[in-house]
């Protein structure tokens, strides 16, 4: 007890020093730019003897500081001598020469920049160090419960202090609520509306010379709030660029201008370089159970990827490609890119007006959101491009009453094959067909090759059907996305060796639970199940797929979809699938809207319809495949009735046939 409580006062006068330190290295002028303008280690020597007499009367601080920047500066000088790559370094200006995220082209550039990399060092763990020991004070005292909001919180200042790299993965991480509790994904969360803006007289530079112009006012004419200098501000700032509204000069047309941050490839290649270091010494020396450095380079892939404002454009653009070929055309869509004012550095689109779909009053917005969740698995089932970022802010209701959707910068791609496993999942899972659930884990990933054989007697499946079981079942779900992900990421921990959450299901989960969010918001009794069901049953009673049309079977014969001659149909989940059906077809076309009050009967009316529809449609699908056997069936037993009610009849032969 009394060793706790000297660890205690230690480290509250370890915290505090940290904490009154900080405005003294808040002086020197951490940035890229004046770390490039040292030609020489001696500065750095003599800065770092400056810093060294703050921190004179606390030799633990001290302790701790060179170790952490020796590790830095001897395995970056390690790295410089020990590639025979290295010898002959590369003379490109970049860290990333090719514009796509690179380690070893960023070890090569960052080799010959020792004094660049030490400064940021020194920055990021001066910054750090008094976050992390008011954590290991809580840690011993036992409050990290308490003290959670108010630690996530400060996390995201720091994050924010630290620059885009950190903002990003803050983000990131934002979404893993099987790695973080709720205060932190809360606080994390909180990064989307707290970014701190550029200088405009930066950013128009940057569009002048992005645009080739020697005025942006001879293209455009900014009609956003200006400051009290009358400088424009932004409408919006993110972690890596920010948007102004403006209006073109020759056509009078509003649009959104989105600027990237000045020097930001440099700002994220820097701090991966880093971050990559930290994670081989965490792998080798501390023995995390994990790929730190695949993480690292994961995160840099996705960031540098999001730096192309072009490659956005043409995401943004292929997503309204697709649609045009679904019945959501008419009521979702992305904003029109000006590909002539648009680069890699710039993206122009049409300027939208709406409101965001979580703040909306209007009548209609629970059909929004009915559009919003059949759009995502439209995006994800079938075109194969899901959008990542589906926060509130990045979903608007136009005044037309129309779904816009914002930000294309992330998506992941889900290949045919994964999208028709998902489907054969759902169906699965919703049937209790619990005999093909070990296959749908090995395609969809949650499993590896090698453990293949070992998932059916590991009890894997049970706990799934019971995660699943009351998230399924019932009117309004039971337990939320977020709940589902984390006993997921239990089971996760529970049984590493057998079970995985791969990470494109991250993606799936964060833009269920945003969606979740803002249907509960605006209805308590809102079922995300309930609002997958049409599209499940519109992919299950349309596909001409040979395996979506076992998926169907599953669905309505459950686990005796191969008994052909016994199986039959449960006429509850075939009731499911029409009215599934029927309100997908009317969802997605925008029919609703408008139309929140119309009678039962109406609404059948329209059902009845596009049933039909699907029955005698030329194209042959699995649905008409059971609709003749089970007819077949009815009339071979009628056949049979009728043959043995003649024979009654008919009374009998003289040789008593």
């Amino acid at each position: 007890k009394n060793n706790n409580k000297l660890a205690a006062s230690t480290l509250d006068d370890f915290g505090s020093a940290i904490h009154n330190n900080i405005p003294f290295f808040e002086k020197i002028p951490f940035t890229l730019d004046s770390a490039k303008s040292m030609l020489n280690l001696n500065v750095l020597v003599t800065e770092i003897q400056h810093v060294a007499v703050g921190w004179s009367n606390h030799p633990l601080i001290l302790a701790v500081l060179t170790s952490f920047l020796t590790y830095f500066v001897v395995s970056t000088l390690l790295s410089s001598f020990g590639d025979e790559n290295e010898h002959n370094p590369s003379s490109s200006s970049k860290p990333y020469p090719l514009d796509r995220y690179d380690a070893d082209a960023a070890r090569r550039y960052y080799s010959q920049r020792l004094p660049t990399v030490v400064r940021r060092a020194i920055q990021i763990s001066v910054t750090s160090l008094g976050f992390g020991f008011y954590i290991l004070m809580d840690v011993v005292r036992n409050k990290v419960e308490q003290n959670a909001d108010e630690r996530a919180s400060e996390l995201a200042r720091l994050l924010t202090k630290l620059g885009p790299t950190f903002i990003k993965i803050g983000q990131t991480l934002s979404i893993r609520t099987d790695l973080l509790s709720p205060a932190y994904i809360r606080g994390l969360q909180s990064l989307q509306d707290r970014v701190p803006a550029f200088d405009t007289a930066i950013a128009i530079k940057i569009l002048e010379t992005e645009w080739g112009v020697s005025s942006v006012d001879s293209v455009v004419e900014f009609c956003g709030v200006s400051d009290e200098n009358g400088s424009q501000e932004p409408v919006a700032a993110a972690s890596l660029g920010q948007v102004y509204k403006a209006r073109m000069k020759e056509t009078g047309q509003e649009i959104a201008i989105k600027v990237q941050r000045p020097d930001v490839e440099e700002q994220i290649a820097l701090d991966m370089y880093l971050l990559r270091g930290v994670g081989a010494f965490l792998k080798k020396f501390a023995g995390i159970n994990t790929d730190a450095v695949g993480t690292v380079d994961a995160w840099g892939a996705g960031f540098v990827d999001e730096l192309d404002y072009l490659a956005e454009a043409r995401n943004s653009e292929g997503f309204m490609d697709g649609i045009a070929s679904t019945p959501l055309k008419d009521v979702v869509f992305a904003p029109r890119v000006l590909d002539g004012l648009s680069t890699r550095s710039v993206l122009t689109t049409e300027w939208v007006d709406g409101e965001r779909l979580d703040r909306s009053s209007n009548e209609d917005v629970t059909v929004l959101c009915s559009i919003a969740m059949n759009t995502y698995l439209t995006m994800m089932l079938e075109l194969g491009t899901l959008h990542c970022d589906p926060h509130p802010g990045n979903l608007l209701r136009t005044p037309e009453g129309r779904l816009c959707i914002l930000d294309w910068g992330m998506v992941t791609r889900l290949d045919s094959d994964l999208q028709i496993s998902l489907i054969e999942h759902m169906a699965h899972l919703t049937s209790g067909d619990y005999d093909e659930i070990p296959r749908d884990l090995l395609l969809l990933g949650f499993i590896p090759e090698s453990k293949a054989d070992s998932i059916e007697d590991s009890g894997v499946v049970q706990v799934l059907a019971d995660i699943y079981g009351a998230f399924i079942t019932g009117g309004r779900v039971a337990a939320p996305v977020n709940e589902v992900v984390a006993k997921l990421s239990e089971l996760s921990s529970s049984k590493g060796n057998l079970f995985q959450i791969p990470p494109y299901f991250a993606y799936i989960a964060k833009s269920f639970s945003v969606l979740e969010g803002i249907g509960l918001g605006i209805n308590a009794e809102y079922s995300i199940i309930s609002e997958c069901l049409p599209y499940t049953s519109k992919r299950l009673l349309s596909d001409q797929n040979e395996r979506t049309g076992v998926a169907l079977s599953s669905f309505i014969f459950g686990p005796d979809k191969f008994d052909l001659k016994n199986r039959v149909v449960d006429y509850k989940r075939a009731e499911q699938l029409i009215t599934g059906f029927g309100k997908y077809t009317t969802s997605a076309a925008g029919e609703l809207l408008g139309k929140e009050k119309q009678t039962p009967t109406e609404t059948m009316e329209g059902y009845a319809d596009e049933v039909l529809d699907l029955i005698f449609t030329k194209e042959e699908t699995p649905l008409q495949g059971i609709l003749l056997e089970q007819l077949a069936k009815i009339l071979s037993s009628e056949s049979r009735s009728i043959w043995t009610r003649l024979e009654d009849a008919s009374g009998t032969l003289p040789d008593g046939r």
